[in-house]
């Protein structure tokens, strides 16, 4: 049985659920190789621009709906209270569903209203004043129609959080980050666990991504090339990527792996395991504090000032 985790809100979250950022064209297949590997949580967003391509997948796959976990979230701009419900509203179209398990907010910034995913003003972001607990409050209200069972956040940093906790009567099920052996942030996720806030890594393998350039450079090229994930991977005959998964699944944590090739598909399953106390430790000596997705510079607001990472 995959392992799943406990929300907040009594839902249940699997542990490694599916990516689908990018490649958008590729998406159903993908969607579909990964239902029937054995994934049962979906990860979009509207900005991904694949919400109908995993609908497509989810639909064709012939896995009932109330067995798989869809995740999608609200882009920066649609922020103003007003636009909140038809956002997801949009999504939903989109995905040809009633609702979804968790609604997260992208990014704590808000941009110009309107359809333009994207706005600019004098080549930067066209900024929108309207603060995030405002924004949150309009999703709060989202629960009450059923259209999505739970809420959450990404990409914020500690005071974010705080200030969303303190003036919000509903605390986020989820918050979505980057996490992983060369990020880990364990005062930053410690503190959600304080708080029954569940964590969802995404960006597992850090910079496997080539939008990310490399910049681990003094060693590996890839966290997946990790020399320690490799040989803590022989003793339980898993790869470096494996154990990358696993390490964020044995501190209780979801995990979000992308990829479009089956047999990827099917190994990033594989890393639902749980590593010893021992190899735990020995990962935790791997912390680079390296952060790859840091949008401060073409989002308009510097994120992460008080995390590790910052860029």
């Amino acid at each position: 049985m995959p392992t799943k985790w406990k929300l907040n809100t009594g839902a249940e979250i699997p542990a490694i659920g599916f990516g689908t950022w990018q490649d958008e064209g590729e998406q159903e297949d993908a969607v579909v190789e990964a239902l029937k590997a054995g994934y049962r949580h979906i990860d979009t967003a509207r900005v991904y621009g694949t919400e109908k391509a995993v609908g497509k997948g989810v639909k064709k796959s012939g896995v009932p709906r109330e067995e798989i976990f869809i995740t999608t979230k609200l882009w920066n701009n649609k922020h103003h209270p007003d636009d909140v419900a038809p956002a997801l509203q949009q999504s939903l179209d989109d995905l040809g569903m009633d609702y979804v398990d968790l609604y997260l907010m992208h990014w704590p910034v808000a941009w110009k209203r309107g359809e333009e995913l994207f706005p600019k003003k004098d080549g930067k972001p066209a900024m929108e004043n309207i603060d995030i607990v405002d924004t949150y409050a309009a999703m709060e209200k989202l629960l009450k129609t059923g259209k999505a069972r739970a809420i959450g956040v990404s990409n914020c940093d500690k005071s974010d959080m705080e200030r969303l906790i303190k003036n919000s009567s509903i605390a986020p099920a989820v918050h979505q980050i980057e996490c992983h052996p060369w990020l880990q942030q364990h005062d930053f996720t410690a503190w959600h666990r304080e708080n029954g806030i569940h964590i969802t890594h995404y960006s597992p393998f850090g910079n496997q991504n080539n939008l990310y350039g490399e910049k681990g450079k003094g060693g590996p090229k890839k966290l997946i090339d990790e020399p320690v994930l490799v040989e803590i991977g022989k003793q339980y005959h898993k790869t470096g990527a494996q154990v990358a998964l696993a390490w964020g699944v044995s501190q209780g944590h979801s995990v979000l792996p992308k990829s479009k090739t089956p047999m990827r598909i099917r190994a990033n399953l594989q890393g639902d395991f749980k590593l010893s106390p021992e190899d735990m430790k020995k990962i935790e000596k791997l912390n680079k504090k390296l952060r790859f997705n840091d949008s401060s510079d073409e989002f308009g607001r510097v994120f992460f000032n008080d995390l590790e990472g910052k860029t």
